[in-house]
């Protein structure tokens, strides 16, 4: 089977939504980046925004159910193209409503002849024609429970095995099907500028609805409009953050006046948030081991207002080479990690991530935490965070580390909402999706001894 050259963008979001996909399976390409530039390359309407959204991340989170219900009725092998455009078709038919199944057979066959010929759209039409003769089959006969849950929320069989050794099967059951739900988006209010009610209101005035979170209060929640797009946004009053990362900066509670050190800072969403807990008084060094990302946040500062933020491209494994030693009041390592907390924002973690990566990682993060150490003041903060919810990763991490640290002692987490720090221990918090809505993430809060 051969497939013709389709633009990415010919005005059909189906289209252009199967290009994401394969994009993604052949290129290893980011969901998010890739639809946010192809949204913005080609100026996508906010109807077909919307869709285009919906179908390229629902079709990926829900990619093992869907492969489970074509596998009857496929027979032999077919092109890749083809396999995701039945997905695609398949998650409309399934999780859609708005769309009548013979208008999405009917789209889906004109778009396997616009890629393919008469043959191959004759095939799809067969396969999708068929399923709705007969219906999917139930999952109800895998006799596996594991791989049950794996097929259902389409996470792979590992994955859900190692969560369910670490959560227990309730709470895993119920972080998988988080991970298929949609975010809502959040921002943060940029408190140096305005208060969260003034916010609120240049958003209403802007037709704009939002509301401020029961959990962060800095935190207002989308419920109509695109942060980006508005001119609360443009003019710095708000900076697009989940609600989960908003907590290591706040559980580091910089002062007006002090020294951070942001050790994997870009693409500074932390940095940022810091900056405006120290009211833009003191210094922050903010160091990635990428020197394109860190322009990144030095447009963000820019237009936020701030403007005691340096950035320098240091590897954080080699801090304590380049930089004073004892020479920071605090210092956050917001650790490159897996992502499994933050599957539903990019559902194809779920299929790059092998199991191997994450005693890597945990390396890795040992190395930056070990540098931290170094460069931070007797009596000075450290906070270290991810956005996973790999025990390997987390508290694995930071026994390790204070095993090997006597000088570094764990510290109750402060400056977060009693609802957090009630459920903390040891210093540490982890949060999972299905908590509050909001990304996995993990937080831990140490001081240095001061002798």
């Amino acid at each position: 089977m051969t497939k013709k050259k389709v633009p990415i963008w010919n005005g059909n979001v189906r289209d252009a939504a199967l290009a994401i996909l394969l994009a993604v399976d052949k290129d290893q390409a980011y969901s998010n980046l890739l639809l946010n530039q192809t949204i913005n390359k080609y100026k996508i309407e906010a109807k077909d925004r919307a869709l285009l959204t919906e179908l390229t991340y629902g079709t990926l989170q829900h990619k093992y159910t869907l492969d489970y219900y074509l596998e009857p009725f496929i027979r032999g092998k077919i092109d890749l193209w083809v396999n995701w455009l039945l997905r695609l078709s398949l998650y409309q038919m399934l999780y859609l409503d708005r769309v009548p199944d013979h208008a999405v057979v009917n789209e889906s066959v004109e778009i396997a002849k616009r890629r393919g010929h008469k043959g191959i759209a004759s095939l799809v039409n067969g396969i999708l024609r068929s399923i709705l003769r007969q219906g999917v089959r139930s999952t109800e006969g895998i006799t596996d429970p594991i791989h049950r849950l794996a097929i259902e929320t389409s996470h792979p069989k590992w994955l859900v095995e190692r969560f369910i050794n670490s959560y227990g099967l309730e709470r895993t059951t119920e972080m998988l099907q988080e991970n298929n739900v949609p975010p809502i988006p959040t921002v943060r209010v940029n408190m140096t500028k305005a208060s969260v009610q003034e916010v609120l209101l240049m958003l209403e005035q802007e037709g704009v609805s939002a509301k401020q979170s029961k959990i962060m209060p800095e935190c207002l929640h989308f419920l109509t409009g695109q942060p980006s797009r508005t001119k609360a946004f443009k003019d710095g009053f708000i900076t697009i953050q989940d609600e989960s990362s908003m907590m290591p900066a706040n559980a580091l509670n910089p002062k007006r006046g002090w020294r951070v050190l942001d050790m994997c800072a870009a693409p500074g969403g932390k940095t940022t948030h810091m900056a405006e807990l120290m009211a833009n008084e003191g210094s922050i060094l903010a160091t990635d081991l990428h020197p394109h990302k860190l322009d990144l946040i030095d447009e963000t500062s820019v237009r936020l207002g701030l403007d005691i933020i340096q950035t320098a491209p240091i590897d954080g494994r080699k801090a304590a080479e380049l930089l004073q030693a004892e020479s920071f009041d605090a210092v956050l390592v917001d650790a490159p990690c897996s992502g499994l907390g933050v599957m539903r924002r990019k559902p194809d973690i779920k299929y790059t991530k092998r199991e191997e990566d994450l005693s890597r990682l945990h390396t890795i993060q040992l190395e930056l935490l070990n540098n931290a150490v170094k460069v931070l003041k007797k009596g000075g903060r450290l906070v270290y965070s991810t956005c996973t919810v790999n025990k390997e990763e987390n508290e694995d991490t930071v026994s390790a580390f204070l095993a090997t640290h006597p000088e570094m002692e764990s510290i109750e987490i402060e400056n977060l909402p009693k609802e957090l720090v009630d459920r903390s221990q040891s210093g540490m918090l982890q949060v999972f999706p299905q908590d509050f809505g909001s990304d996995g993430f993990f937080v831990a809060t140490f001081r240095k001894k001061q002798d």
